[in-house]
């Protein structure tokens, strides 16, 4: 570039007379035709040189940024990788805490169907839990009386004759009341093993 100017200062000095001919005005135009295709000239070389530049050292270039690329990929990852462990942990949060609402809501909503329903069922008339179970104790405790006073009876009756045979004190009877004595027992321990 600072050939052309050189050049360029030159012809217009040297074409640039007081007096114009043809003749100087001819060799004038040459003259800046001659600098004009020197300045392409030096403009074509400077590009030549610049590819030739380029394409020695391209390769290092290339390699260069590939590296610079490789770095930026790899921090642009790690902190990819620590906001993705930030957001997973908010949205696991985020996921307890409405799963806790949610969980609270269905008690909430299940302790108001249970108390509906228990409401509908006593207006029915319908026994609850504790009323069946209180009446299943009580069942119970009558089936027990029921039984103890059934096997009662029995014992006095085997207990019964055989006193009475033990108060009169007749020899004879003795050995007959004895012998009653022996299936009477048998008796009782069969109606209380029954019991």
């Amino acid at each position: 570039m600072a050939t052309f100017k050189k050049t360029a200062k030159k012809a217009t000095k040297k074409t640039a007379p007081r007096s114009r001919s043809a003749k100087s005005d001819a060799a004038g135009g040459e003259a800046l035709s001659k600098s004009i295709s020197e300045s392409a000239q030096q403009i074509w070389l400077a590009g030549v040189g610049a590819f030739g530049r380029a394409q020695a050292e391209g390769t290092r270039l290339f390699d260069g940024l590939m590296k610079e690329g490789a770095s930026l990929e790899k921090t642009a990852r790690a902190y990819a990788n620590t906001r993705a462990g930030t957001v997973r942990n908010v949205v696991e949060t985020g996921v307890g805490q409405t799963r806790d609402r949610a969980a609270d809501t269905w008690d909430r909503l299940e302790k108001v169907f249970e108390d509906r329903v228990q409401r509908a069922l006593v207006k029915l008339g319908v026994p609850g839990r504790d009323d069946v179970q209180s009446l299943s104790r009580r069942v119970d405790a009558l089936t027990a009386a029921l039984q103890a006073r059934k096997a009662a009876p029995a014992r006095k009756a085997a207990k019964a004759p055989a006193k009475k045979t033990t108060a009169k004190k007749s020899a004879p009877r003795k050995a007959a009341t004895r012998t009653a004595k022996a299936p009477a027992k048998r008796a009782t321990q069969k109606a209380s093993t029954a019991a």
